[in-house]
Order: structure tokens, then C-alpha cells, then sequence
């Protein structure tokens, strides 16, 4: 459980890091002069089975808005679009310098900012992805505490995990993940989660993947959001819907036990060698978000049926959780960022990581960026206007935009 996620030693990621400051040839990005435009080639990694951003990439693709974007900024542009089944993949491929875009969530990104990983922070990709801890029909595994010293699956070294970490032990009350008396396996996909395999009692997953495997007989008992699910049976009451007490201790109540945010993260050396190929992605991004909002649920579930396996009435439930539909924005805040610092926190509780991460680490990932999003938001007409970010009226956590990171509270 406590393998590093990098494999890669932190000498030879800081030569890496070292090469592309440099200027030598350590990217997978290839670039041509070509007429006016330069053409460039770009690599994108997304996980098309997840939540709220698979439909957001997935009209990006089908509209090109990141190769019509790029035009306008001087770049011919081509883009490899590359499907992972989970973040680890992912981040191997981006230790290997073998891709120069890909989305992550707190719990990988974590551990590539203590590691050393010469990487950027860009954009909120999704956020408040609801996970769930399920288990077979006609299970006696009705609530958490039925889960000591039992075995249960889930995706390690990424959000499952922290999602999972933080439900037991804020509904268990231990300090110490190992006092659960819990053994954890790693499932490689979030449909294998979903399907409660031979061999484990229960798992944690993710929405959608839960939502295909119900008609297989899995059943859910719990969510990150602090509430009760169908096969819950225990203090809190029977059914769904039901409010877990502990989540009130959570400090990220009231997004639940867990503040889940993916971030679109990017390698150094495209950021300072090619800044605005990364304006274009901002931009591009920003116009999926903005359309999509405007689109039924369920319709917009349906741009990735062939993925999620549901229908857009199910596939709506999913679209509707998500932090950006409800923002309509995907620019990064404060409190977006303090959801890395948390989960660092609670990851080097558990030793999953030497120490949390120092504010200041986070800030610097968005040091290199920060102006290229303020950009991007700027020509895209500054939408939204500024007192959307700091509005507490709602039920995401949120703040200054990234651009007025100095105002940023000090959290040291």
C-alpha cells in the first residue's frame, strides 16, 4: 500500500526537470515549421471512463476546439488523444516523459509534487466525483463498521483510495488505517471494482462504473458525499439517503469525507517551451464546460455512452454531481487548491508520504501557469465575473482564481 506511485528516482526526475529547462530534447511534443503556423504535435492522456470530464474531453475531440484555438495562436496543430483506465498509467507515462497532458486527481498528484515531478497544475478537469463502497447483493456487509478485517478492493495510489481512507476512518474512528483490521487489493479498472470480484467483500468505485454494474447484482452501502446507500443497514438508519454523522468531522464537509478535484496537469517543458499550446487547452476546456452546461444531463451523458454503459437517465445522475456543471467554469480557486493540501495532509498521516506538502509547493505548481489561465479567461470575454469565485452561497468550496494567487491565504 505504501509503494511509491513514481518509480522513477527523484535524481533522475530532477535531471529531467534540469534537461527541459535546458532547452534539450526530453518531450514527446514534436514541432515543424510549416507556412505561418508552426506545426506541433501534442500528446493528451484522459480516462474516458471517469466522470464529468469524460464527456467535456470527448466534445473537445469530436469539435477540435483545441486545434482551432491553437490556429488562431500561431500553431498547426495535431493532437494524440490517449485513453488510460486509471490515473497510474497515466503518471508512468508522464515520469517517462512520454506525455505531455493528462488529468489527475489530488491523491497522484500529491505524490508527483512531493516527488519532485516536473509538472504544472492547469485547470479544475472534474471535481465531486461521488464514490461508493459496494458489495453483492445479499451481502451481511450492511454498513462501514461491518467492514473490519475484511478484505475490500479498490484502485490504490489514486482517489479511491484517500476517498475510501477517509470514510473508514472518520466512520470507524481510528487514527490508523491498519487499526481497521481491513486488507486492501488493488483493482486495475474501476469496472473490476464495480463488479465485487471473487475474492474480495466489498470495494470502492466510482459512480458511473457502480451505476453499469447494478444490473449484475452490485449494491452500494455508503458514498463520499456522507450519505447512506440502497444496502445501508446500521446507526445512521435503513435504506438510502441518510446522513453519516461523522462526515460533519470532516474538514471537507460540506463536499463530504472526501474534496475530490482532478486537475489537468501538464509537463514543464511544453508549458515553457510552447505557452500558448496551453492557452489553447485552457480555452478549449473552458468552451466544453461552457457548452455542455448549457445541454440537457442526459444528453450530454450520452456523448460517452459507449464508455459509461448507461443511460442518459442514469448518465444524467453522473453529469449532475459534478463540481463544473454546477460552476459552469473551469478555472482553478483557492479551496481547489487546498484540496491537494488536505489530502497531503491526510496522506502523510497514513505514511503514504513522507510529510504533507507545504502551501508554498502548491502554489509553485501554478507558478508557471497562472498567467497563461488568466489569459485564457480573458479572451474568452473574463466569464465569470469576479464575485462568482468567492461566493459562499453554494455548495462547492471555492475562492480567488488562481491569477490573484497572492492573495491567497497563508496556510503554512
Amino acid at each position: 500500500m505504501n509503494k511509491p506511485l513514481f518509480p522513477t528516482s527523484r535524481r533522475s526526475l530532477l535531471l529531467g526537470g534540469a534537461a527541459a529547462a535546458a532547452g534539450l530534447s526530453v518531450a514527446p511534443a514534436f514541432v515543424r515549421a510549416q507556412g505561418t503556423r508552426r506545426a506541433l504535435k501534442v500528446s493528451i492522456g484522459r480516462i474516458p471512463w471517469a466522470a464529468g470530464n469524460s464527456p467535456m474531453s470527448q466534445y473537445m475531440i469530436n469539435n477540435k476546439l483545441m486545434e482551432k484555438r491553437a490556429a488562431e495562436l500561431g500553431y498547426d496543430l495535431t493532437i494524440d488523444w490517449r485513453e488510460y483506465p486509471t490515473a497510474l498509467p497515466m503518471v508512468e507515462a508522464m515520469v517517462g516523459n512520454n506525455l505531455d497532458i493528462g488529468m489527475w486527481g489530488n491523491t497522484p498528484i500529491t505524490r508527483g509534487i512531493s516527488s519532485g515531478l516536473p509538472i504544472s497544475l492547469l485547470c479544475v478537469g472534474e471535481g465531486h466525483l461521488r464514490f461508493l463502497i459496494t458489495t453483492r447483493k445479499g451481502s451481511p456487509i450492511r454498513n462501514l463498521q461491518d467492514l473490519r478485517g475484511k478484505t475490500v478492493g479498490v484502485s490504490l495510489g489514486g482517489d479511491p483510495q484517500s476517498a475510501l481512507f477517509q470514510m473508514l476512518m472518520f466512520e470507524l474512528g481510528v487514527q490508523d488505517i491498519k487499526d481497521t483490521g481491513i486488507k486492501f487489493v488493488n483493482m486495475p479498472t474501476h469496472a473490476q471494482a464495480a463488479s465485487v470480484p471473487t475474492g474480495v467483500d466489498a470495494t470502492c468505485t466510482i459512480y458511473p462504473a457502480y451505476l453499469a454494474a447494478q444490473a449484475s447484482g452490485t449494491v452500494a452501502i455508503a458514498n463520499s458525499f456522507g450519505f447512506t446507500e440502497e444496502h445501508y443497514e446500521g446507526p445512521a438508519g435503513k435504506g438510502a439517503g441518510h446522513m453519516l454523522p461523522s462526515v460533519r468531522k470532516s474538514p471537507f464537509f460540506p463536499d463530504g469525507y472526501y474534496l475530490h478535484r482532478s486537475f489537468w496537469i501538464g509537463r514543464n517543458g511544453l508549458i515553457e517551451q510552447h505557452p500558448q499550446v496551453v492557452v489553447a487547452f485552457l480555452m478549449a476546456q473552458q468552451e466544453a464546460v461552457a457548452a455542455l452546461t448549457a445541454m440537457d444531463a442526459g444528453a450530454v451523458s450520452q456523448l460517452v455512452k459507449d464508455y459509461w454503459k448507461l443511460d442518459a437517465a442514469q448518465g444524467a445522475k453522473v453529469v449532475k454531481d459534478d463540481v463544473l456543471f454546477a460552476r459552469g467554469w473551469s478555472w482553478p480557486t483557492e479551496n481547489d487548491a487546498r484540496a491537494i493540501l488536505e489530502t497531503s495532509k491526510f496522506m502523510a498521516g497514513n505514511k503514504v508520504i513522507d510529510k504533507p506538502l507545504q502551501w508554498g509547493q502548491i502554489k509553485n505548481a501554478f507558478s508557471r501557469t497562472a498567467p497563461l489561465i488568466r489569459q485564457a479567461y480573458d479572451k474568452l470575454g473574463a466569464k465569470p465575473a469576479a464575485a462568482e469565485f468567492t461566493r459562499t452561497d453554494v455548495a462547492d468550496l471555492r475562492g480567488r482564481p488562481v491569477w490573484e494567487i497572492d492573495k491567497w491565504s497563508d496556510r503554512s
